[in-house]
């Protein structure tokens, strides 16, 4: 059983920047998948990033690329996203997910077996 926390999540001004971080435990980190996905009120869950075991792979959803980066640290159980030139279209409770490793590239939430609790970001305009 993996249990994962989110943090650094907050309010942030149109263009700047966050780095959220998704602490992992209970289970052998570096044979997990992680993905980083968002939910806004009202509407579905949506993906935003996935990252490989070994982190040779990274993917990302076309309304982030080239604002956001996935990375992990193995050694420290740890995955991070860093988010600049935020949007407002950006405001979403982030969670992090984890899956057991499969080789390919994973997005659909129904892939991860567990998930976060969220953190909240805001981005004002």
């Amino acid at each position: 059983q993996v249990e994962l926390v989110e943090s650094g999540g907050g309010l942030v001004q149109a263009g700047g920047s966050l780095r959220l971080s998704c602490a992992a435990s209970g289970g052998t980190f570096s044979s997990y998948d992680m993905g980083w996905f968002r939910q806004a009120p009202g509407k579905e869950r949506e993906f935003v990033t996935f990252i490989s075991w070994t982190g040779a792979k990274t993917y990302y959803t076309d309304s982030v690329k080239g604002r956001f980066t996935i990375s992990r640290d193995n050694a420290v159980n740890m995955v991070y996203l860093q988010m600049k030139s935020l949007k407002p279209e950006d405001t979403a409770l982030y969670y992090c997910a984890a899956r057991v490793a499969g080789g390919g590239y994973y997005s659909r939430a129904r892939e991860y077996d567990y998930w976060g609790q969220g953190t909240q970001v805001t981005v004002s305009s």
